[in-house]
């Protein structure tokens, strides 16, 4: 089975990188965003990544100038912009990537399904959701799997290719041949809670948050024990203000819903208290640390 033309809903912060490594991986792309303004925003971004990157590459002495020019203008070439979901309709695979609400996505995969061609292979890079429950929205339990790709998309080399015991085995071969066009590295994982990555990722910052909370350490402490400890380019307490409060306990209470039995999920109150307050991390510019660009104090 060959991926050649692929489909990416939604051009924010993760479509976007979707879109570009699909196109540099040699496939035609249509970009599908809800409306004319999204779409224009996320096309510019891809833009200037591709362009950023083709002058990296001539800077390093990989490409010459002609080179990178021609680089440029294969990847964007291959990129188409809509706001029509029609144009999707004879997409070999078709990502989702748009916001994280179950309902909303359920949504799109079953209009989805009454517009695709029937072999096309649905996907959704959800960091969170349980698979299954888009796949049966779908309509096509069988062609559907989870890619989980990785924030800068252009920069992470892992994709974490998801299957349900419905998913077909070529379907799932296929996912992860596409994975690999990209210029990612493929890991295989059951749908489970997080996958791999945010399985083991999510509980450990709980951990840390927990011990803050209780007094057991500082948070500088905390971060610089993991740091040269374990030997992590971050502590906990960073990464969780790079990853956001909000969008770390948007994740732990939908797991807390649906395994409340589950003691890895337990919410830390001291990361409700600050969503309520407004502190997000980084991008509102504190959390647990204060935050000047990339500067954090």
């Amino acid at each position: 089975m060959s991926i050649k033309k692929v489909g990416v809903v939604g051009c924010g912060l993760m479509g976007h990188g979707i879109v570009q490594v699909a196109a540099q991986g040699g496939c035609d792309v249509v970009a599908l965003e809800t409306e004319q303004a999204f779409l224009d925003k996320g096309l510019a971004r891809i833009d200037k990544s591709v362009n950023k990157l083709a002058q990296k590459q001539v800077e390093k002495g990989k490409l010459s100038a002609d080179q990178a020019e021609a680089f440029v203008k294969d990847t964007l070439g291959r990129i188409e912009g809509t706001t029509d979901k029609a144009k999707l309709a004879d997409c070999d695979l078709v990502i989702e990537a748009i916001v994280e609400n179950l309902d909303v996505k359920k949504a799109l995969f079953a209009e989805l399904g009454g517009i695709c061609k029937p072999e096309t292979i649905f996907a959704s890079n959800t960091s969170s959701f349980p698979i299954k429950e888009m796949a049966e929205a779908s309509g096509r339990a069988s062609r559907f799997v989870g890619l989980h790709f990785f924030n800068p998309v252009q920069l992470m080399r892992l994709v974490e290719v998801v299957r349900t015991d419905d998913t077909d085995e070529d379907v799932f071969a296929a996912a992860r041949s596409f994975g690999e066009a990209c210029g990612k590295t493929p890991v295989s994982c059951k749908d489970t809670p997080g996958f791999v990555v945010n399985r083991l990722l999510v509980p450990y910052m709980t951990q840390a948050l927990l011990m803050l909370e209780r007094g057991d350490a500082t948070k500088e402490d905390i971060d610089t024990a993991m740091q040269l400890g374990c030997g992590y380019p971050m502590g906990p307490l960073t990464l969780t203000d790079y990853v956001g409060l909000d969008t770390t306990l948007f994740i732990l209470q939908g797991w807390k819903q649906r395994y409340p039995d589950e003691p890895a999920f337990e919410v830390p109150a001291i990361l409700e208290r600050l969503v309520a307050e407004g502190k997000l991390g980084r991008k509102t510019g504190e959390g647990f640390y204060k935050w000047d660009g990339d500067k954090k104090s």
